[in-house]
């Protein structure tokens, strides 16, 4: 099993993103290979939240030039995170509402 580190890599901050934000959906890139079980955990375990929902996508690889050189740019899975607004209790732990990380984006 992997580390919740090596699932979530990073958050993705972007207009779009930022405006889904108050709705309660935080968008992370992920590792290619994790599924929606194992990224809904590491939500959970590394931000101390509730997760009602992921849905993932796999973003494919754009060609790209410099000059007279063809290269790629690397392909990459999304996943945009539902999380439960309403601070809980679930099995005794405290439950956040938010993800503090992104409080003062919106």
């Amino acid at each position: 099993m992997k580390a919740p580190q090596d699932i979530i890599l990073k958050p993705v901050i972007t207009e779009q993103t930022t405006d889904i934000l108050p709705l309660g959906k935080y968008t992370f890139k992920v590792a290619k290979d994790a599924n929606k079980i194992e990224i809904a955990d590491a939500v959970e375990k590394l931000f101390n939240v509730e997760v009602l929902k992921v849905n993932t996508v796999s973003v494919r690889a754009r060609a790209k030039r410099v000059g007279r050189y063809m290269g790629k740019t690397a392909a990459w899975k999304k996943a945009v995170v539902t999380v439960n607004p309403e601070p809980s209790d679930v099995n005794g732990k405290k439950r956040n509402g938010t993800i503090e990380f992104f409080d003062g984006m919106f």
